[in-house]
């Protein structure tokens, strides 16, 4: 008999059997590349943290699949998982009685047309079929996952009795989902890749077992080996990522099948697994690498245009609504940025409050109307809250926080304002007005009039603004004026306003350091000038480094740069551009380190916490 595909098979859905880590990264694979995908599992937390991911990750993997998403749910119940899908992959914990009862639960209710796919990284799926009759065995294969979307090799290995024509068909499938499917020749336990990083895995914990080096040593001389690589094979982390768990029952399958050593497999338990120490998973408690000390990373919160992203299939108003707050981890190199919200209409400018914990966004909206917002959620993205409504601000942009009494500063562009309120949108207030947009629209189009960057100095009792200019004009001019608002006058007419510096080619957003009195800022226009991380003494007497220009260029080459942020305790400013890179920069002049590029973002503002 010759075997057929699923009928209807592109209209089915796909099941995946466990939200751990990995089944959750192979649910998100067929989700992009269009398919319904259910996740089942047992456990409540599971299901919500599977859903989660998806939701935080799906515009990577759609990136490899090049295709629009399809959608996903999380289900308790099995037969309600399983029903009328066209492929089921188990993903369940490295058990063999759990597997087995697995497949004949699958025999059961699964269509007898649904192909059953493994992801057993030890087991050969043959081992798994005890309990199930000798036509289901013919639809059963492995398919092993490494850890999409950074890594996207998938192993297709036969369950010595699978049908050959499933494996050119998934073949297929998988690379609609981005991935690079290889297929084994032959049954074996364990596959090609797993089979190698087994014996490396095992020498590894050997070598620390037995003291001879460290986690960063072992890592750094693999790093430095593959230094040509973009990603080193970090075996440390690797095995801290999948969970010490994980490697344990894996090991001790290899130990049964092969007769191998166990000594190494002992410490682990005896010194990592017995007190709950398994990597990533076991939040606070660290695995191989200590955990991070409280306060020691930085967490950066990006904001996403969303300009950047290819344009097909996509309309006007999902263009404009296609903005992300992004986070991503500084010392986590190599990773990829979560998604923490989404569909944001054009976001500009972020900040953090320390006194509620939550993080606080300017959307500008569409430019030509007055449907500007402010918006706030907690750092994990939910709990997403109005500040100031549509209709109350019109294009707002840089936002920054006043810690200490709690309110945030706002410039509104097209609105020709610096605006600020409390944290929740109350006692809202201008307290600089370059015109009136909806009497002087000759001033609303002319940039010179635009209010674009804002930073405040407690010490100073002043907060300063950028009016940017034209387009590359040398037109841009950075502001000063107090805090509060002279006595007799309007935000229009005050009299405390003073320009700090003028010609700048296209100023846009500010920072302001007050122990040291300095000004900081990104600038657009045309180099060499432009498209620069500038500062200036604003507090004591100037350094000779300002010049003619007075002002110091500290940074050059950027693309369109624009959110900027100071940390202190590393002594270097975060800066972000247009062109999809967040760089690390010295706070004075020297080179900058690129730390993050994404091909499809466009990043206006971002902030960072210490977690």
């Amino acid at each position: 008999m010759t075997w057929q595909p699923p009928t209807n098979w592109e209209s089915r859905p796909v099941c995946v059997l466990g939200g751990g880590v990995l089944g959750r990264r192979i649910a998100a694979c067929f989700v992009a590349a269009g398919h319904h995908v259910r996740i089942r599992d047992p456990t409540e937390k599971s299901r919500c943290d599977a859903v989660k991911y998806i939701k935080d990750e799906i515009s990577s993997f759609t990136t490899l699949s090049g295709r629009r998403a399809g959608t996903w749910e999380a289900v308790e119940d099995f037969a309600a998982g399983v029903k009328d899908t066209w492929l089921v992959f188990e993903a369940v914990p490295e058990i063999l009685a759990l597997k087995e009862n697995t497949f004949a639960d699958l025999e059961t209710y699964a269509p007898d047309d649904c192909i059953l796919a493994s992801n057993s990284s030890s087991y050969k799926s043959g081992e798994l079929l005890g309990k199930v009759n000798d036509e289901t065995k013919k639809r059963v294969l492995n398919t092993h996952y490494m850890m999409p979307p950074e890594a996207v090799i998938v192993e297709l290995m036969t369950s010595g009795y699978t049908y050959p024509e499933i494996f050119p068909f998934l073949v297929d499938r998988h690379k609609e989902a981005g991935l690079h499917p290889v297929v084994a020749l032959k049954e074996s336990t364990g596959f090609i890749f797993n089979r190698i990083w087994a014996a490396i895995k095992r020498e590894v914990l050997s070598v620390l077992a037995e003291g001879v080096s460290t986690p960063e040593v072992i890592d750094g001389i693999w790093i430095e080996q593959y230094v040509n690589r973009q990603v080193g094979p970090w075996q440390v982390k690797m095995m801290d990522s999948v969970g010490l768990d994980t490697v344990e029952h894996i090991e001790k399958h290899y130990i049964d099948d092969r007769k191998l050593p166990d000594y190494h497999l002992k410490w682990l338990q005896d010194n990592y697994i017995s007190s709950g120490k398994l990597g990533q998973k076991s939040a606070g408690k660290g695995g191989l690498y200590a955990a991070p000390a409280p306060g020691s990373q930085t967490r950066l919160l990006l904001l996403n245009i969303g300009l950047a992203e290819p344009l097909k299939e996509k309309t006007a108003d999902q263009i404009m609504h296609s903005g992300q707050i992004l986070a991503y981890t500084v010392e986590n190199k190599g990773s990829r940025p979560v998604e923490l919200a989404g569909s944001l209409p054009n976001p500009d400018g972020i900040d953090v409050a320390s006194s509620t914990k939550r993080m606080y966004w300017t959307n500008m909206g569409n430019p030509k109307a007055n449907d500007g917002s402010v918006q706030s959620a907690n750092l994990d993205g939910s709990d997403v809250q109005m500040v100031v409504r549509p209709g109350q601000v019109h294009t707002p942009k840089q936002l920054t926080i006043d810690q200490s009494a709690n309110k945030l500063y706002f410039c509104d562009r097209e609105g020709l304002r610096v605006m600020r309120c409390d944290l929740d949108g109350r006692n809202l207030e201008t307290i600089y007005q370059s015109g009136d947009w909806e009497k002087e629209p000759e001033k609303k189009a002319n940039g010179l009039y635009w209010p674009v960057g804002v930073a405040i100095s407690k010490k100073l009792n002043k907060f300063f603004w950028t009016q940017k200019g034209h387009s590359k004009a040398n037109e841009g001019r950075i502001f000063s004026a107090s805090l509060d608002l002279p006595s007799g006058t309007t935000p229009s007419n005050r009299q405390d306003v003073e320009i700090v510096i003028d010609g700048l080619p296209e100023c846009i957003d500010l920072e302001y350091e007050d122990e040291d009195g300095v000004l900081y800022w990104t600038d657009r226009g045309e180099i060499p000038y432009g498209n620069t991380l500038n500062k200036k003494q604003i507090a004591g007497e100037a350094p000779s480094a300002e010049g003619k220009l007075g002002r110091q260029i500290i940074a050059q080459g950027l693309g369109e740069g624009i959110g900027l942020r100071l940390d202190k305790v590393n002594d270097c400013l975060y800066v972000a551009d247009m062109s999809g890179h967040v760089w690390k920069c010295s706070t004075d002049y020297g080179l900058k380190e690129k730390i993050l590029e994404g091909a499809t973002h466009a990043y206006t503002g971002l902030c960072f916490y210490k977690f």
